[in-house]
This record gives C-alpha cells, structure tokens and sequence, in this order.
C-alpha cells in the first residue's frame, strides 16, 4: 500500500511539472501572466476611486454603506478584470495565437465572482470567507485540470482504524460534510428559536428546553450523517465512546455537571428567564439559561455568569418564582412622648403616595414592641415588580416617613442615660440608671473635691518654701 502511494504521488508530481513547464513556464504563457497581473492591478486601484466617488456621492445611504463593507470593492474590481481580461484576449490572439493563461485566468475570475457573490447571504464574514476560499480553491483545481489527479491521490492514501482502513479523501469529504451539516443545523436551530419565542403560551423555561434539545439533536445528527459520510463503522466507535466516558468523568466532571444542572433547571422549572432571584450576594434578573451558566444581570448592569452547578446546590431566593407579589417591611421607631396612633397613620399614608406600592393588599402598620429607647412600629406593604428593585421604593417611602413626621412634630427616638451624682460622702459615686431600672455604679470626682486637693497641693509647697528659707 506505501509502495502504490509512493508511485501515485510521484506521478502526480511528475504531471503537475510537466504541466508548468507546458502551461505556464513557456514565454508566451508568461506574457499573458504578465499582462493578467497589470489589469487586476488596474481594475484594483480605479475601483478604489470609484468607490471613494460612490461613497461620497451615496454613502449616506444604508445599502451602500452595507454592500461597500462587505464585497463591494472586490465585485467591482473582479468584474472589471472579467471585461479587461476579454478585451485583451481579443486583442492578443491574433498575435500570439489562442490565449492559454488568459483563458484560464477569465474562468478562474469568473468562478470567484460567482462564489462571491453566493456567499454573501452568509452574515458571519470568517465563515463567508472560508467557504469562498474552499469553494473558489475547488473550482480553480478543476479549471486547470488537476482535480481528477489530486482526488486519485487522495482516495489512494488510508488511513487504519482499527481493523478497517479509510481514505483520506473520506476523510476530508466526511469535514466538509459536517462543516455543512453543521452550518445548517445551527441555521435550522436559529429558525426555530425565533419562532418558538413567539409561542406566548408556552413557559419562558419550556421555550429555551425545546430550542436547546431541538440544538442538540440537529448537531448530533449532522456528526453522525459526517461520519457515515467517510465510511465509518460506528459500531468501530464503540472504544472511542468508552474512553471518552471515561475521560468526562474525570476530566469534564463539572463541565457535564454544569450542562445536566442546566437541563435540570429547564426541565423543574424552578427558575426561568424574567425571574428576579437572589443567590451569593447578587440580586439580579435573568436574563437568560445556557448550557453552562445562568446569566443574571443586577440593576447596575453588570451581568453575572453563575454556573448552573450552583443554582441547584446554593440556596437561591426567588423573588418572583410562583408570582410577582412580594412584601417589604419597613421598621420604624418612635419615641415614648409622640402620638404613636398618628405615626402609624403617617406610615400609611406615605407608603399609599407611592404608585408602585398595592393597594390590595393594602398597606399596614403594626405596633411590634415597646423597646429600651422608644416604640418599634413596622411598616407592611407589596408590590409586584421586583425587577425595578426592591430597595429603591423602601428607600423612597422612608423619605415620606421622614417628612411626615417632622411635620407632624414625630420624634424619632435615640439611646438616653440618667446620671445621678451623690455628694455625701468621702467619694462621690456614680450611678447610670438605664430605661429598664439597672444601676450602674462608679467612682467620680466632683469639682468640690478637685478644688480641695488644689489647696492641700499648694499649701504643702509654701511649707517647703518656708523650711528652705530657715536653714
């Protein structure tokens, strides 16, 4: 089989200069290159400048400026280098005979505008331009004549798999298949995901479970149809399978674990695009379920990627998973000397001014305790758009507390100690009496007894003044 390769690729070689030499390498051909190289040269550079008038003249235009980014300048140019290439030919076959190269040159031209042209409905332009080249690198082969030899080549040479064997040339038809097959099913997945969208009766979770099973079945498909395309025995894969079995579960464990949380959300849904939750200290919206992560966007805009893995084993809050109702508590304190009855009026009344807090359910006042430093009150109200933020609207009815009970004379309550001073004895004692009647004693100096330490301080040091001046 090495033997009868060998052979194969030294004859291809062998045709491939003797077709150079034929072809391409003779002085006439090389005029024709020559005078192929000068008009695409040509075209190129008064393109340019037909591009820059059109621009300005219509670049205003969206179409324009749309076709001018993609291909506009290579249409243009191509075709320009198809006219001036056939008006050569028409002017240098009666003195150098039947043109060759610029022959093959108008074909080669040709093909590529054509291809060029095709790809264009292809938005991705890597992807456009990859195609174009394969195709354009395909077309050229078989216009100069070497495609048959490359193909014989190609099927000539194996590969082992095992007990069996495949051809190279499967092997490329099996990529080009699935390349294809693959670019139509994600087109197909596409298509079906704009529609499915549009199914208001169906659950926003159930939409992204059917898109993302319809996904995968149309990829597998297309990688199994690839394979069969080579030739492949799937029942050779068998091993293969195993040990990419193996290799998940060690390897890819998380990245399995992450994609089978995934469908697990999907399929409990117990969270969904829209919902406001709450999990590790981001509070958020989703904003939507991948294979991998749950994407969560918080209300400053940044987006986080939570691993679906911890959506399940993290304690995540749900804002809005049954219904969209949800309650805030506001706690408010008073103290002992304000009307307690008007307070919890005034509450009402703040939490009422404000359009995204219910009226049914109602909002709602209670008296909780009577605490050391004044009365703790607490305002219960609902509101149904979480996603607008939960904390905003408690900031805003706060500030209406505010106003209302300094309007009304409200005072709001802060920590107060009675000191009690006791001067009757040798060591003044002080004693903090709390709201709930505990004592608290220590020792303090009064100003009587600062004042008497004084007189002791300066008398002893006129008595040692004296003593010095006796001796």
């Amino acid at each position: 089989m090495e033997e009868e390769l060998t052979a194969d690729l030294l004859k291809f070689g062998n045709d491939v200069w003797i077709w150079l030499q034929a072809n391409l390498l003779a002085p006439l051909r090389l005029i024709e290159l020559a005078i192929v190289i000068v008009v695409y040269a040509a075209s190129r550079f008064a393109c340019s400048k037909m591009l820059k008038g059109l621009l300005k003249a219509f670049g205003d235009k969206p179409i324009i400026r749309k076709f001018s980014d993609r291909f506009l300048l290579s249409v243009m140019s191509t075709a320009m280098t198809i006219l001036l290439i056939w008006t050569a030919m028409l002017l240098v076959e009666p003195l150098l005979g039947r043109p060759y190269i610029l022959s093959i040159a108008t074909s080669l031209f040709s093909a590529w505008l054509v291809i060029r042209l095709a790809v264009s409905i292809i938005a991705n332009r890597e992807l456009a331009r990859l195609i174009a080249g394969i195709a354009w690198t395909l077309a050229a082969l078989n216009i100069i004549g070497l495609l048959d030899p490359i193909l014989i080549v190609l099927e000539g040479a194996h590969l082992p798999l095992g007990d069996s064997s495949v051809s190279v040339l499967d092997v490329f038809q099996g990529i080009v298949t699935f390349g294809a097959l693959l670019w139509a099913a994600l087109a197909l997945s596409g298509l079906m995901e704009k529609q499915i969208v549009n199914f208001s009766t169906l659950p926003p979770s159930a939409r992204v479970l059917v898109t993302k099973s319809g996904k995968i079945i149309l990829v597998s498909v297309a990688f199994l149809t690839a394979l069969n395309a080579t030739g492949i025995d799937l029942t050779a894969l068998a091993v293969f399978g195993g040990a990419l079995g193996v290799g998940i579960g060690f390897g890819l464990q998380k990245v399995v674990g992450n994609f089978i949380s995934g469908i697990i959300l999907l399929m409990d849904r117990s969270i969904k695009p829209g919902d406001v939750i709450e999990t590790q200290g981001t509070y958020g919206t989703i904003n939507r379920l991948a294979a991998r992560y749950t994407s969560v966007i918080t209300r400053d805009g940044t987006e986080f990627l939570i691993p679906n893995e911890d959506m399940i084993t993290q304690p995540v809050v749900n804002w809005s998973h049954s219904h969209r109702l949800v309650r805030r508590r506001i706690p408010v304190q008073v103290s002992y000397e304000s009307d307690i009855r008007r307070a919890m009026e005034l509450m009402v009344e703040a939490a009422s001014e404000e359009s995204r807090v219910l009226s049914s359910p109602e909002p709602r006042t209670l008296l909780k305790e009577f605490g050391a430093d004044g009365v703790d009150l607490e305002l219960r109200m609902w509101i149904e758009d979480p996603q607008n933020g939960v904390s905003n609207i408690a900031s805003e009815v706060m500030l209406h507390i505010w106003d209302k009970f300094h309007a009304e004379g409200i005072e709001f309550p802060y920590p107060q100690r009675v000191v009690h001073l006791k001067t009757d004895g040798p060591t003044p004692k002080l004693e903090l009496v709390t709201a709930d009647g505990d004592v608290d004693e220590g020792e303090v100096e009064t100003d009587e007894a600062i004042l008497a330490e004084a007189e002791e301080a300066k008398a002893e040091e006129k008595a040692e003044d004296g003593g010095g001046n006796k001796d």
